[in-house]
Formats: C-alpha cells, structure tokens, sequence
C-alpha cells in the first residue's frame, strides 16, 4: 500500500536550469494527510519543486542512489504519477478555460487530456465519478456551461474536480488563489477545508499568507532552493522568520487560524 511510505520525500535534491541550481540540496519530507504549506519569494524554487514532483523536470546527476522518491518509489510511469498527485497549476487552469462544457473538462481528468476526443472510451463509473465530483464541489449547475464562460473561481473548482475525479493522494494547489477575487478566494479557502476533512493531502504552494487555511500544520519556507524554515504553522509563520524570509520589515498577524501581513 502507498499510504505505508511518505507521501513525499526529498534526499539532496538538485535541480537546475542550465547551469543554475534552483533546488540545491533539498531535503524534506511529507506524509500522507500532513496538510502542507511551501512558502517563499518568486524564485525560491518552490514551483520548481513542484514540477519535479511532477516530472516536467529531472534531478541533476546526485550521490545516493535515489534524491526523490514519492509513496516510496523512486520510478514511476507519468500519467500513473500525475492521477496519484491531483495538480492545480494556473497553467492548467488557462488551458481548461475553453469552448468545452465544465463536466467534460471534468471527465477529461480520466484521460489526461482537455477535452474529451472520440478515441476516449467513457465508462459509465466515469460519468458518475463526475456526478459525485461536481455534487461535492457544489458546480452541479456549471456542467454545460463552457469554461471560457465561467469566472476565474469557478474556472478553478472545474480544474480541482478534473484532478479529483482520479481519487488522487493528495491535491497539490500552485499559487490557487492568482487571478482570484475576495470573493472567490474566500470560497476557494472554504473548498479546501472541505477537501480536507473529506481525507485528501492538501499541498499548497504560494508567496501570499491568506491562501493558508487552519488545517494547515505545518509550513515549509523556502530560499534560494533550500529550506529555510520547517515546523508547526505557529512557530514557523513568525514575523522575524517572514522579515528574514522577504527581506522586508513585516508583521504577522494570526486570527482564528488564518493568517496575514501587515
């Protein structure tokens, strides 16, 4: 069983572009319902973590046997990879906001496609897997609209249910809330609390403090492709280790579990 191995795990990762290292060194470790925040500057490395994860990059040549090993494999097939690790990336979310109607969008998460194509085969599991998606996300009256037609929020709780319809491990949220309203950035905190107590692994990766939602315990800062802070969300969203972190005098203020600067 996957469950019985971390979720995630980084020895010594290296990662670079060119001969620049964004990741250089990163170690770090993530278990199975550990709700996680990565935060840090543009440039940190975090969304570049991220796409590792998801193999759009490579590690650098490393020194033990293994430098990123996810459910305790090391090896995986892609699309196998992709449908464990629900992603939610603003670039998914342009390429989803098309002519096609919100629940083929939905359905096209079987596939790893946008869209559905005539050489899909769609099985009668999958339309109903869609109904209970879109029931839970509460988008049942969105299905025939077309995505170019939806607002940003809702454009984006279309591409969440396109990555739960897999049943994924975890649902990995790259800065979710750009491009977001207050309105919509308040529903999209709701959703992810909902997610939460339904048993999804919720990884969130942003540079802005109210993405962050109380069952968020833990929180990873990130510099120039280290890590910079690791722990429990109080001890970590501290207004010396954000001021250290920007390199900016700021002030975090904590009500009710969410937080901000001041």
């Amino acid at each position: 069983m996957t469950d019985n191995f971390p979720l995630l795990e980084c020895r010594n990762l290296t990662v670079g572009r060119g001969e620049k290292r964004v990741l250089n060194r990163l170690s770090l470790t993530i278990r199975h319902l550990e709700h996680t925040a990565i935060i840090g500057p543009n440039g940190c490395g975090k969304t570049t973590l991220i796409r590792t994860i998801t193999r759009d990059f490579y590690p650098w040549q490393h020194d033990n046997d293994w430098a990123l090993r996810i459910m305790g494999r090391d090896r995986w097939h892609v699309f196998e990879l992709r449908s464990l690790l629900g992603i939610v990336n603003n670039d998914l979310v342009a390429a989803c906001t098309c002519s096609f109607p919100a629940r083929e969008i939905i359905l096209s998460g079987f596939f790893s496609s946008v869209g559905v194509w005539p050489h899909h085969v769609v099985e009668p599991h999958m339309e109903a897997k869609v109904d209970d998606v879109m029931r839970l996300l509460e988008i049942e009256h969105l299905a025939e609209r077309p995505t170019n037609e939806l607002s940003s929020g809702e454009a984006h709780r279309v591409v969440i249910g396109r990555a739960l319809v897999n049943d994924p491990r975890a649902l990995v949220l790259d800065e979710p809330s750009t491009s977001l309203d207050i309105r919509a950035t308040r529903e999209l905190r709701e959703l992810m609390r909902k997610l939460a107590a339904a048993g999804k692994t919720l990884i969130l990766v942003t540079h802005h403090l109210p993405d962050l939602i109380p069952e968020m315990g833990r929180v990873i800062l990130m510099r120039e492709g280290q890590v910079f802070r690791d722990g429990p969300t109080p001890e970590v969203l501290t207004s010396a280790n954000l001021s250290e972190l920007f390199a900016l005098p700021l002030e975090v203020v904590e009500q009710g579990g969410y937080y901000n600067l001041w």
